[in-house]
């Protein structure tokens, strides 16, 4: 246990753990200090400095954020010194901000904005300096937009590229009142090293990272009578929607988010976890297809290990920087990309509806799901599978603009035909989802038994740690897969791709020995996503995931080939896994980029 210590804050004795810093010691004991450049994922930077305090004994005002506790330190967090201070530094940021507030997107959950309000700057002592300043907005990305205007240099997003995802796709350039948040030959976002993964855009505390939004569009469709519009809603959505309209984190809301959607008036609300639970089938028959190529026939060209490719941040980033193991990924589309094409064949051809008619939108946690959508790949339906995706955040939105009382909504279920799903589909949005997902079917189709787990939860691959592993011991198999008896399958999870990126170096120097690998783009998985609701935090997270393996245990079905729809569209439409259709329709490739 760590040691304690003794200090003072506002008068108030605190003991608080040796190493701790006055920002934490205060939070601990109730008091508030403001912040902007300050977050829970990143390392402590400093820069914004309107965390300062006053520390008895030394001349100068300390950033809370940045100076550890010592024993018996006398800490004054609201002196006249210290209010003016903070007062100063947000009129400063103020000076150079494009103000704009009731036409910017963050308009409500800007934390500049926040402490403007609670400070009640009413007037301007400094001269304001954004109107003569030349800015650029970027808006060539589908995915994000970056407004240098509304930038406050905090550099929260420039930390996020290279602490949490290994990107440095952003980064800080000149210096003095010239100094500016930019990229790589200060070239547009679309056309540097960037996954789309959105994680700047929820650390980003103003409007100068924001998504891409698609909600007029989407408005205009569903107002279009020769239009069939059809909405599909990702498993992570459900539980962060409800924080965006007022409820906790971790709040499940599958039921009321339903009733919302048939309230805006698509004309179908469909579940993504439907192709999720086929993306399971299709991924595992691949898998197994491997093993048996690697193990039967000696094949030495088989890939292993073979590495899932449900997330888009992380896709584009192997396409960058690792492109020597594009083979390495299964060749299926994630469960959005299935779904939109799906959408345009068996249910257009099921509903006797013109695919040209027919607008597929997506409600998914990820902005990197918009760049995916958008990808030359994905028109195997004969059309763009799917047309417009929209944000959690973005729905939220969409459920204000209609009026709609969501506490009050009774909730309603996803309508019938790709809407059943299992709890296997359910926790695709939780970090090691699907990994879990896989094991389970693919452990029943090898052996005929459930995975040796209690309740089916295999909480090796559960969690929060960066990389994690787990290995299942296949013993007993049917006849048909006889040549899996006594192999250990060995599996790996990883988040965030600062941690793709060890695990991806450990295959690449010949360290790994893993039969699967599950990688996702953001913290927490998809429930961490760049489309999530702001604030996010390791608690809110966890919360989220709880929220995730609740509703997989509530579920009648949990075990994806046990979907009764996913039979059916088997038997009626796709035939067979890997089959011709299915591979068609539901799998693709990827190509190369240049690493710069």
């Amino acid at each position: 246990m760590s040691e304690k210590i003794n200090i003072t804050i506002n008068g108030m004795p605190v003991e608080v753990e040796q190493g701790k810093t006055i920002l934490e010691a205060a939070d601990q004991s109730g008091v508030i200090i403001p912040s902007l450049c300050y977050h829970k994922d990143l390392c402590v930077a400093g820069n914004c400095r309107v965390c300062v305090v006053e520390v008895v004994g030394q001349k100068r005002l300390s950033a809370a954020c940045a100076t550890p506790c010592e024993e018996g330190m006398e800490i004054r967090t609201n002196s006249l010194n210290v209010r003016n201070s903070r007062k100063h530094i947000i009129e400063l940021l103020l000076s150079e901000h494009n103000a704009d507030c009731t036409r910017c997107y963050k308009n409500g959950n800007c934390e500049l904005q926040n402490l403007a309000s609670e400070y009640k700057i009413m007037s301007q002592d400094f001269i304001p300096l954004a109107p003569q300043k030349k800015y650029t907005i970027d808006m060539f990305s589908p995915s994000i937009i970056k407004d240098n205007s509304k930038c406050i240099r905090c550099q929260r997003c420039v930390r996020t590229c290279a602490e949490l995802q290994g990107v440095n796709a952003l980064t800080v350039a000149f210096k003095g009142d010239e100094m500016k948040i930019t990229t790589f030959f200060e070239k547009a976002m679309n056309d540097v090293v960037c996954t789309n993964c959105g994680q700047c855009i929820n650390h980003c505390p103003t409007g100068a990272l924001v998504e891409r939004n698609y909600i007029e569009e989407v408005w205009e469709a569903i107002a279009n009578p020769n239009l069939h519009v059809v909405v599909q809603t990702a498993p992570a959505v459900r539980v962060g929607l409800g924080e965006e309209l007022g409820m906790q984190p971790g709040t499940r809301v599958t039921g009321k988010m339903v009733a919302a959607l048939k309230r805006l008036g698509f004309d179908s609300v469909l579940d993504t976890d439907f192709t999720a639970d086929l993306t399971i089938i299709e991924e595992g028959h691949e898998l197994l297809s491997r093993l048996k190529k690697a193990l039967v026939d000696k094949d030495k060209s088989v890939k292993l290990p073979m590495a899932t490719s449900c997330s888009p941040g992380w896709i584009k980033y192997i396409e960058h920087m690792y492109p020597e193991y594009l083979e390495n990924l299964s060749t299926c589309k994630s469960p959005q990309q299935m779904f939109g094409a799906l959408v345009k064949t068996y249910y257009a051809k099921a509903r006797k509806l013109s695919p040209d008619k027919i607008i597929s939108v997506s409600i998914m946690p990820c902005t990197a799901k918009k760049f995916e959508a958008n990808r030359p790949e994905m028109h195997d339906s004969g059309y763009r599978d799917v047309d417009y995706v929209l944000t959690t955040r973005e729905l939220a939105i969409m459920i204000k603009q209609a009026g709609i009382d969501f506490y009050k909504l009774e909730d309603a279920k996803f309508d019938r035909l790709m809407g059943e799903s299992s709890g296997a589909g359910v926790i695709f949005g939780a970090t090691g989802g699907v990994m879990e997902a896989a094991l389970r079917t693919v452990y029943a189709v090898v052996t005929g038994r459930d995975v040796p787990f209690e309740n089916l939860d295999i909480t090796p691959v559960r969690g929060m740690e960066g990389v994690r592993e787990a290995s299942i011991k296949i013993e007993n198999p049917q006849p048909e897969w006889a040549f899996l008896d006594g192999v250990e399958l060995r599996c790996a999870v990883a988040h965030g791709l600062v941690n793709a990126k060890k695990v991806m170096d450990d295959v690449a120097a010949g360290k790994s020995n893993f039969h699967f690998i599950e990688i996702m783009a953001c913290p927490g998985g998809c429930l961490g996503g760049g489309g999530q609701p702001i604030p996010t935090s390791p608690e809110i997270r966890q919360k989220r995931a709880e929220a995730i393996y609740a509703e997989d245990a509530g579920m009648p079905i949990r075990k994806s080939h046990e979907n009764p729809e996913i039979l059916k569209i088997y038997e009626d439409f796709l035939i067979k896994p890997l089959g011709e259709k299915s591979h068609h329709l539901l799998h693709t490739h990827y190509v190369g980029r240049n690493r710069f």
